[in-house]
């Protein structure tokens, strides 16, 4: 996955949560393919070091990774350990790690919903207030939230992967006005559909929504996402479909967005599947 640079290299040092898999992956080349230090964070020890020794062969960039389950609070008072005693200031910092699951809210644990919510929403807001106060103090810096275009609309079937995208999006947007002139920038990352283990950790390898889908690569994401954080854009929706799908919302009841969306969950019957199971998606 060797990248050519297109541009000097920088000093602006990245962290990046969910790096190991999908979305966040791809976010690590790219950052690194123009010459960002790379701070990987990951739950999977021997996944993150094979991700860092093929990011440092791609790109020749100083990585760092560090194995932590961002769902226990603890982990991030190791993060903040970790980059002050390897003299890293994070200067980038880059929200990816979620996940969701599907079900009917009241066929699903109390436990998964939370779970949903620690990874998606309170470890988002732990890494920030981590890292923004110094981005604030230093008067620059860049944060990514991956959100969704599902943070637009409610999802019958994945009610709170939806609610906590929501969050994501409005968080974001919020903070970037708080934080005008001030020299730091939010983006938020609201891809639709993409190729990755998403679907299968999710238990929606059979839905219409990867099934029927027209799934975006990851890197055509991470591709995304990286120009607008650089450019300090607010939201960027990577897509014309995906685009014209938010567009469209608008002229919709909320009632009619549900009933869409909770179709999009549903399994696809043996013989119209366009796609087979698979563990996970491409690692790049």
């Amino acid at each position: 996955m060797a990248t050519q640079r297109s541009e000097p290299a920088t000093t602006e040092r990245v962290l990046i949560t969910g790096a190991s898999s999908g979305i966040g992956l791809h976010l690590a080349h790219r950052f690194a393919a123009h010459g960002h230090p790379v701070y990987l964070v990951a739950p999977d020890a021997t996944e993150l070091d094979a991700v860092a020794a093929d990011i440092r062969k791609a790109h020749g960039v100083e990585v760092m990774p560090v194995a932590a389950d961002l769902e226990k609070k603890e982990a991030f008072a190791e993060l903040d350990t970790v980059t002050r005693l390897a003299g890293w200031s994070i200067d980038i910092l880059v929200n990816n790690a979620g996940h969701g699951f599907r079900g009917r809210y009241a066929e699903v644990p109390l436990s998964t919903h939370l779970s949903v919510l620690r990874l998606n929403v309170e470890a988002a807001m732990r890494a920030t207030s981590c890292f923004l106060p110094r981005m604030v103090k230093n008067r620059r810096g860049r944060v990514l939230n991956t959100a969704s275009i599902a943070g637009f609309e409610p999802g019958p079937g994945m009610a709170v992967y939806h609610a906590s995208k929501a969050f994501i999006l409005s968080w974001s947007e919020a903070l970037a006005t708080e934080l005008e002139g001030s020299g730091v920038t939010v983006t938020a990352l609201c891809p639709g559909p993409t190729d990755t283990d998403f679907f299968p950790k999710g238990d929606l390898q059979q839905s219409f929504a990867f099934q029927k889908a027209n799934l975006m690569d990851p890197e055509d994401v991470a591709h995304a996402g990286y120009d607008a954080v650089m450019a300090g854009e607010r939201v960027v929706v990577p897509g014309a479909a995906n685009k014209a799908l938010v567009f469209s919302r608008r002229f919709m009841s909320e009632h009619l967005q549900s009933r869409m969306n909770e179709k999009m969950y549903e399994d696809v019957d043996e013989a119209h599947r366009q796609r087979g199971e698979r563990e996970s998606a491409p690692k790049g």
